[in-house]
């Protein structure tokens, strides 16, 4: 998230800070995401030159705002994670299934019946080697603040405003105006998809067929509204569709051997989508108090509620 003013005079005014900068680019959990104040500094400024020579700042007629969004590459804040787990499980599972493939394969040379163990351990190997392959698709040098992008897909909220009265298509179109005219922000690549259309269904399941294939994360599926009312009450605001190379980070480097899927398959979802669909409306709620410049007592409520539902104990590969 990225939260901040046009000026340090215009985040006193609106968020009571005073000598700490005009905002902050924060995580998903509200820690800082630069450790360098002049590194996180030089992205707000960039930002605050897209939303202006887009004409952004005053066609919403503010001067602060809230933009959901993603810096690339996720590489830049999970070097420890790369470095402590994915990379010490690639370079162990590639040493050990080499190592054990070789003496399969010398075993199977002599004669000896291996009921098949020589072909997995060759198939183990290659599954090691994907997984590796997986995880470095989304890993490259980083130099500064050029060699990061920051890829909105939400406008939530600005002066008198939270924006979720608006479809997805605005958000997506407000993030590519501001793309166009500052190469630091990245507009993401979207596909609007009628349901009551095979032909339209089918582009966008060989549209994600063609971005996974080709390294890609996968994709999130929205209702085209931002807040939607089903039969059921409100609709689960985003489902991310990973690719199948993608989930070896998450499931492991075997994760679709047949056994393990049938394992994967049996766990539930439905806690974990409960407190998703309970944290969304506590945060939209949180936005609307203030915005509506509720005492920050009240929007506190919502985030200590959300707090509170985070140390609720839940999977954290689903």
């Amino acid at each position: 998230l990225a939260i901040f003013a046009r000026t340090e005079e215009a985040a006193k005014a609106r968020f009571g800070i005073e000598g700490d900068g005009r905002g902050a680019i924060v995580t998903r959990t509200g820690r800082r995401f630069f450790e360098d104040r002049a590194l996180e500094e030089a992205a707000l400024s960039r930002l605050d030159r897209a939303l202006a020579e887009a004409g952004i700042w005053d066609e919403l007629a503010t001067d602060w705002i809230v933009l959901d969004a993603e810096l690339l590459p996720w590489s830049a804040k999970a070097q420890a994670l790369l470095r402590d787990q994915y990379a010490p499980v690639g370079a162990a599972a590639l040493a050990s299934t080499a190592y054990a493939e070789a003496v399969a394969g010398q075993a199977a040379a002599r004669g000896v019946h291996l009921e098949g163990m020589d072909l997995r351990m060759h198939h183990r190997h290659e599954d090691a080697e994907r997984f590796v392959a997986a995880y470095r698709q989304y890993c490259w040098p980083v130099e500064g603040i050029d060699g990061l992008r920051f890829a909105p897909f939400h406008i939530l909220a600005s002066e008198g405003k939270v924006h979720s009265d608006r479809n997805h298509l605005w958000h997506m179109e407000i993030a590519e105006r501001m793309a166009a005219v500052e190469p630091f922000v990245k507009a993401t690549p979207y596909r609007e998809v009628h349901l009551s259309d095979e032909g339209s269904v089918q582009d966008a399941v060989e549209w994600w067929e063609t971005l996974t294939a080709g390294g890609g994360e996968g994709m999130v599926v929205k209702p085209l509204d931002f807040l939607h009312q089903g039969a059921k009450g409100l609709v689960q605001p985003g489902i991310k569709c990973r690719g199948a190379e993608y989930l070896r980070i998450i499931y492991g480097p075997e994760y679709l051997r047949p056994e393990n899927l049938v394992r994967l398959r049996k766990r539930g979802v439905g806690r974990k989508r409960s407190l998703a669909m309970k944290e969304f409306a506590l945060g939209m709620e949180s936005l609307e108090r203030f915005v509506a410049r509720e005492p920050l007592r009240r929007v506190h409520e919502c985030v200590f509620a959300v707090l509170a539902l985070e140390s609720e104990p839940v999977d954290p590969r689903l």
